[in-house]
């Protein structure tokens, strides 16, 4: 049985230094992941096709509650790790504890960042992956397919 990578910063730049020296690419994004939804799936098929091979940086569970409230995460840094390596489109990934991936950007230094979309008012470490060569890609979303809306369905469903 094949377990997914979950690497340290430093593992994850070593990976990429490989895959740079190979004449690969390496792509990163980020997210909480917390109820995986085919939103998701397909988000993370999509930013794997940019390159070679794809990081996800994960929000820890501090940092999820500080985005999200103090009912979330659903679920726990490690299985949403575990989860979320275990698809075929992730090579491996990084949990990180800010409230947003600009440090782990700038120690990974991936050659292609994709972020939603709906993120294109701002995105965390652009300035980075730019100013060292790199592109930043924004991804369709998936309409009607967040993990928010997922719990506001089940916890819906419990009324009454």
């Amino acid at each position: 049985m094949s377990f997914p990578s979950i690497l340290t910063p430093a593992e994850a730049r070593s990976e990429r230094d490989r895959l740079v020296g190979a004449g690969k690419e390496l792509v990163f994004t980020n997210g909480c992941f917390d109820i995986l939804h085919r939103g998701h799936a397909e988000y993370l098929a999509f930013a794997r096709s940019q390159g070679d091979a794809l990081c996800v940086g994960l929000n820890s569970d501090a940092s999820v509650r500080r985005s999200k409230g103090p009912t979330r995460p659903v679920n726990p840094q490690e299985d949403r790790a575990f989860v979320v390596g275990s698809l075929r489109a992730v090579d491996f990934v990084v949990i990180f504890d800010e409230d947003e991936p600009k440090n782990l950007i700038s120690q990974v230094l991936p050659q292609v960042l994709v972020k939603g979309r709906d993120w294109a008012h701002y995105v965390s470490g652009r300035e980075i992956v730019e100013k060292h060569g790199g592109r930043v890609v924004l991804a369709e979303m998936v309409a009607g397919r967040s993990t928010t809306t997922t719990i506001e369905r089940i916890l819906g469903s419990q009324a009454g």
